[in-house]
């Protein structure tokens, strides 16, 4: 596409407004947004998030981000909580409301109530002059100077700079309470994210009888048909205390015939390689893909501290369980 084009020309004005209206957000982090988040911390309950229309929409993303990073929220809809959904918050909670113009009346009718209830009160405004404002404990300020929108009606900057002040807070509280990245695993068990974080690799080895097994000074006949009826692709070579001291593979196989040597008269010690790829049972499945990856191997060793194998593991059984 032609990049006189209007459309091109109308996107980049978009992104440029927006990308101001965000860095505008570095001058605004200041003793309400530290009061703000003390608020939470110390609060028992949840963090009630509360707003209309398109705030409310960022509310609920922002209500989500905190929920999966460690801080309990949940979204209510202000016109549903005048109607008794105001129950579900209680004196525990802290209330985080929403409203670009800090003038929505379905969320300021809630004010007394929440007053009379001792619930704390956030705000993330437009205007720090508003009564929601002045009103919060905490204000977050999220003024604009414009909308993308060139008509100056469709929430579009304000929403944006409401949304980044979200997660600035969402991550100022998740490093407070020093959540980890097993935390983080534990909110997202069903996804891929979470397998990532939660999946060991002894959940996904194979062990005891599937592993493929040689003694030391067993005849590479006898070693390729381990190989063979294992389907690994190789063998680990067992010495007499139990502790592996080689793998023999397909690739030395091919190796051993361009040599020369006669496999019927070799045992397997003479030819296995005493360099290959392994990890421990304890590590993460997503560690040992990235070390098949960047090596380009299939198949890993599964190595205990005191060097006897534990188990195998393919690429194969990564991409089953979803975590590559």
């Amino acid at each position: 596409m032609n990049s006189e084009s209007p459309l091109i020309s109308s996107a980049l004005r978009t992104i440029e407004i927006e990308t101001r209206a965000v860095s505008e957000l570095l001058n605004r982090i200041d003793a309400d947004f530290v009061k703000a988040c003390e608020i939470i911390l110390a609060s028992k309950g949840r963090v009630v998030v509360i707003g209309m229309g398109k705030s409310g929409h960022i509310g609920k993303k922002i209500a989500a981000t905190l929920a999966s990073t460690g801080t309990t929220a949940m979204y209510v809809h202000p016109a549903e909580a005048s109607h008794g959904d105001i129950g579900m918050i209680t004196a525990h909670d802290v209330v985080l409301a929403i409203s670009n113009s800090g003038t929505t009346k379905e969320i300021l009718s809630l004010l007394p109530v929440l007053k009379r209830k001792g619930i704390p009160l956030v705000s993330l405004t437009g205007d720090t002059q508003s009564e929601l404002a002045k009103t919060a404990s905490a204000n977050l300020d999220a003024t604009v100077d414009e909308e993308a929108c060139p008509l100056g009606l469709a929430p579009t900057s304000s929403t944006t700079a409401a949304l980044v002040l979200g997660d600035a807070l969402a991550m100022a509280l998740l490093e407070a309470r020093g959540f980890t990245r097993d935390d983080f695993a534990i909110s997202h068990p069903g996804g891929n994210l979470g397998r990532r974080l939660l999946v060991k690799v002894r959940d996904v080895m194979h062990v005891g009888s599937a592993i493929p097994k040689v003694m030391s000074g067993t005849s590479l006949p006898e070693a390729l048909l381990e190989m063979s009826s294992k389907g690994f692709g190789l063998t680990t070579i067992i010495g007499e205390n139990g502790n592996l001291l080689g793998v023999f593979s397909d690739g030395d196989l091919r190796r051993t015939i361009d040599s020369g040597k006669n496999i019927q008269e070799i045992t397997v010690d003479e030819v296995m390689s005493l360099s290959f790829k392994y990890i421990s049972a304890n590590a993460l499945a997503a560690e040992a893909a990235k070390i098949m990856q960047e090596s380009n191997v299939y198949v890993l060793i599964v190595k205990s501290e005191s060097q006897a194998v534990e188990g195998m593991l393919k690429m194969h059984d990564l991409l089953q369980s979803n975590v590559v």
